[in-house]
């Protein structure tokens, strides 16, 4: 493997990760970028796994998906255990899925049944939170090397930091919709029937207790219609 020219393509796609305008955006850049990146690499997505339910990310194509949703189904294998942090590994490659059922005995022939050869998992993860699984797939046996294991990690840890920063931009967006959202509705009740601040923001917060939609729901529809729904 050309290292300096791995470096060079990698200091690039860092920089275009940032440069992302969204986090759905960042998401589509990463898991390319692995394919374009990592010796082997054929497909790519990011897998999140919420309780019992898997959510696959940015998938490159429907592989991927299948995959996950496997491995959702069954309650096992590398990635699903990736994301979850069942052995604590932060790295998992499976070198050959013709001989890897021991530790997935019911993933590894079903997988082999997608077309899958082999494929590797990294956790994406910061100082601060974990956020899922990298995953890299292969239709070929042995097709990921130790550099090719190198290569993925790097390439995760930078993810890693992209996926952190967008989908905190992304956050910090919304409160700021919310705060204004919210504000304007109090204007427009305090208008129309004479309330103060804190009474206004009463009406908000006791009708989306009572209807159970979210405040920030209440308030647009108060800014759409101009009223709250009988």
């Amino acid at each position: 493997m050309d290292w300096q020219a791995f470096a060079q393509q990698m200091a690039s796609l860092a920089r275009d990760l940032l440069a992302q305008e969204s986090v759905d955006a960042t998401l589509r850049r990463i898991t390319n970028g692995a394919v374009e990146l990592v010796e082997g690499c054929e497909a790519a997505g990011i897998l999140l796994v919420h309780g019992d339910r898997v959510q696959s990310l940015a998938p490159t194509e429907q592989l991927v998906i299948d995959s996950d949703q496997l491995q959702e189904r069954l309650r096992q294998g590398p990635c699903f255990d990736v994301a979850r942090r069942a052995g604590h590994e932060r790295v998992m490659r499976v070198h050959d899925f013709t001989q890897q059922a021991d530790r997935w005995p019911d993933y590894v022939p079903r997988a082999r049944g997608l077309g899958l050869g082999s494929m590797m998992g990294f956790l994406l993860y910061t100082d601060e939170e974990e956020l899922g699984a990298l995953d890299l797939y292969s239709r070929k046996p042995g097709a990921f090397t130790e550099a090719g294991e190198a290569a993925g990690w790097l390439l995760a840890s930078h993810a890693a930091v992209a996926f952190s920063s967008a989908r905190a931009e992304a956050q910090m967006r919304e409160a700021l919709t919310t705060r204004h959202l919210i504000g304007e509705a109090m204007g427009i009740l305090m208008g129309r029937h004479g309330l103060e601040e804190e009474q206004a923001f009463d009406v908000l917060r006791k009708y989306s207790q009572e209807t159970n939609i979210k405040l920030r729901e209440v308030a647009r529809q108060v800014c759409e219609t101009g009223r709250l729904a009988d």
